[in-house]
């Protein structure tokens, strides 16, 4: 079998291209890849390994949180604490932040991550997935170490997000596009299936959660209602909906083959700022999307200039393709201006 490009190879490479490079963001990629490894191997055994489903409490975002959220979120701690890239980590299953311990070599950088991501999917293996940031520490250490971590999405270095389905798949940007790799489980190595991924400009294929109908704001409902009529409709042309209710799952398909991924801001959800966080869905998905030359809006604003003000803020997210993406924000500053 010929050679194909492993993830640690492909990063070693970009590293060689970047002066001053010391290899502790290789590394610590190596670790956040090892992370993802076994927070597959956990979810492809199912049922095998015990009641993952089930719920064991309430986390700090108020949901239920399964046991494979805790055991995912284990993983991702034990396995990247100690490499000595690290000085802290968030996650959205934490209330605060988790600093690497005394006695463990610290390092130059942050991680964010969304351990798994559509645990709601466990019961009825479904998708699922495991979000990831990575920004730089700053040099003067903040007094409450969440500070540190109160940065805009534009300034991270890195982002990514892991899929399990039928196969496992990392989607990763460093700031120079977006790739993908797929998990071989024969030699156990993430290997390089999907260079230089775009999102075409135009779709007719959109991923809302369409039971909220009735809560949304008049921009949401107008784009979809304008989107249901199809051919008979001012678009001209009918569309697809699709919704898997993981947002790993229905952002890659939309990497993959085009559409628009939507969790507005709805009456519902209006008092706490929207449905999905900021630091661990909404900038990582954010910054790879643009990567991949798609846009990403809260409907009046880029997502990536959000500076966050708490570990655990909600925002709106609409993201994918350039055109709709635009067309739903002018919707808004139509509906801004008139009101």
């Amino acid at each position: 079998m010929s050679y194909r490009t492993t993830l640690k190879h492909f990063i070693m490479r970009q590293q060689t291209q970047i002066t001053g490079a010391t290899g502790e963001f290789t590394s610590l990629l190596g670790d956040v890849s090892s992370a993802c490894k076994a927070i597959s191997n956990l979810v492809r055994r199912g049922s095998l390994s015990g009641e993952l489903g089930s719920t064991v409490g309430v986390n700090v975002q108020d949901e239920n949180q399964k046991k494979l959220d805790v055991l995912a979120n284990q993983l991702a701690i034990s396995w990247c604490e100690r490499g000595g890239n690290l000085f802290a980590m968030a996650s959205e299953e934490m209330v605060d932040v988790y600093p690497v311990p005394s006695g463990l070599k610290k390092g130059n950088y942050l991680l964010i991550f969304d351990p798994l991501d559509g645990s709601s999917n466990i019961e009825v293996n479904g998708p699922m997935g495991t979000i990831f940031s990575i920004l730089r520490a700053p040099d003067d250490h903040h007094d409450q170490l969440s500070n540190d971590f109160m940065q805009p999405g534009n300034r991270q270095l890195c982002a990514g997000y892991v899929l399990f389905g039928p196969a496992t798949m990392m989607v990763l940007t460093t700031g120079n596009g977006v790739n993908g790799f797929t998990l071989n489980p024969d030699v156990g190595e993430f290997i390089l299936t999907h260079h230089n991924i775009t999102i075409p400009v135009d779709t007719q294929e959109f991923a809302i959660n369409a039971s909220n109908r009735r809560h949304w704001e008049p921009p949401i409902q107008r784009y979809i209602d304008e989107c249901l009529e199809g051919v008979n409709g001012p678009r001209g042309k009918d569309f697809n909906m699709r919704w898997v209710a993981a947002m790993v799952a229905d952002v890659h398909r939309l990497i993959t083959r085009g559409g628009v991924f939507m969790y507005p801001l709805d009456e519902k959800i209006r008092d706490k700022g929207g449905r999905l966080r900021l630091l661990y869905e909404a900038n990582p998905m954010s910054f790879i999307i643009e990567q991949a030359g798609g846009m990403a809006s809260t409907g009046r604003g880029r997502i990536l200039d959000v500076c966050p003000t708490d570990l655990h803020q909600r925002v709106p997210v609409i993201v994918g393709a350039k055109n709709e993406v635009q067309r739903i924000v002018d919707y808004h500053t139509e509906f801004d201006a008139k009101n």
